[in-house]
């Protein structure tokens, strides 16, 4: 069953979240890889993981007129963990009040339609966005090959 349900403006708030930047133009990168590294230092540093991924991204464009993506993994940690090395960082609270926000449930690949939907109903409302994202990946259902994902996208006026 595909499902998408929005609210104009709800907080996102996450503690002790361990963060890690992406380096997409590495030709060797994967996402897949990066992700299970960062669960093995939470276990490493005596925590475990709380609650699903969490996927910031932010788009812009660069001093050469070109479309620039920065896209930051999070994990929320049981315990805050101090000395956090490169590549990673620790945050012990992030909190973003007044965002877009929509639950989407259906296959992976047809995500984006979360994105364009927040983004119409904006466009709709006159809403300004500063053109970032937080994608929590709630659940995922391999039998029906569905996912459950919360998208905030916070507003500009914020």
């Amino acid at each position: 069953m595909n499902k998408i349900t929005t609210n104009q403006s709800k907080t996102i708030k996450l503690t002790k979240a361990l963060k890690y930047k992406c380096l997409l133009n590495e030709e060797d990168f994967d996402f897949n890889i990066a992700i299970e590294k960062m669960q093995s230092y939470i276990k490493v540093k005596a925590a475990t993981q709380i609650g699903p991924l969490i996927q910031y991204t932010r788009t812009c464009i660069n001093e050469n007129n070109e479309l620039d993506v920065e896209i930051i993994v999070m994990l929320q940690c049981s315990n805050y963990i101090h000395s956090v090395e490169d590549p990673y960082s620790m945050e012990s609270v992030l909190r973003v009040a007044d965002c877009m926000y929509c639950r989407y449930i259906g296959s992976e690949d047809k995500l984006k339609f979360a994105y364009d939907k927040l983004n119409l109903e904006a466009f709709e409302n006159d809403i300004q966005l500063k053109g970032e994202s937080y994608t929590i990946f709630v659940d995922r259902n391999e039998e029906e090959n569905t996912i459950i994902a919360d998208v905030f996208m916070p507003r500009a006026d914020s």
